[in-house]
């Protein structure tokens, strides 16, 4: 029961992790100053889509599973959880590695808009 909770806890880390490392770059746009963890998350994801690396969170994540004496899983966060719901036909070397092109281009014209905003001040 426990580390059923602390599977469930990671697996919720992780998604608000991804969602913020693509879309945190709006909240920058409220609270410039969240630039500051913005910036390294999205340099991290980045990272992670460029080099097919895993998050250190999906093999925690497993961890706690097998301990709760579920199956973890081979593949990385994106692919076990997210690929049927975002990429039906499977998530290729090259689809990973436009969206960690997609994650520098949100976050590029994002920080562009708040250059263009302090610099007009």
């Amino acid at each position: 029961m426990v580390y059923d909770l602390l599977a469930d806890l990671v697996l919720l880390l992780h998604a608000a992790f991804i969602l913020f490392v693509v879309l945190g770059g709006l909240l920058v746009l409220r609270w410039p100053r969240l630039a500051w963890l913005h910036l390294p998350a999205a340099a991290w994801g980045v990272l992670i889509a460029l080099y097919g690396w895993y998050c250190p969170l999906t093999p925690l994540e497993n961890h706690w599973r097998r301990l709760a004496g579920q199956q973890g899983y081979d593949t990385g966060f994106i692919q076990h959880y997210l690929l049927s719901f975002i990429y039906p036909e499977g998530l290729s070397r090259p689809l990973q590695i436009m969206m960690g092109l997609g994650v520098i281009v949100i976050t590029v014209t994002v920080y562009g808009v708040l250059w263009r905003r302090r610099s007009s001040r």
